[in-house]
């Protein structure tokens, strides 16, 4: 039986990288307002960092999916 925020994993995984990367810069927000992180600047700099990395070629992308499999496996 899956989750809520399973569903919403897979739904979200599947959105073109731009709006993964918008979504993402705006969770990170959300957890700077509620007190939980004061790491929101030093993350955006380095997600636009390998976002830029990425569009100019010089890293390659791994399906979402993939990469939130292999962390999961890791905790477990």
């Amino acid at each position: 039986m899956t989750t809520r925020k399973d569903d919403l994993e897979v739904e979200v995984l599947s959105l073109p990288t731009e709006d993964r990367a918008e979504l993402a810069r705006r969770l990170i927000e959300s957890l700077e307002e509620s007190g939980i992180g004061d790491f929101e600047a030093e993350w955006m700099e380095e997600a636009e960092r390998r976002y830029a990395a990425y569009r100019r070629g010089l890293s390659t992308g791994r399906p979402g999916r993939e990469v939130f499999q292999e962390a999961k496996a890791r905790l477990e």
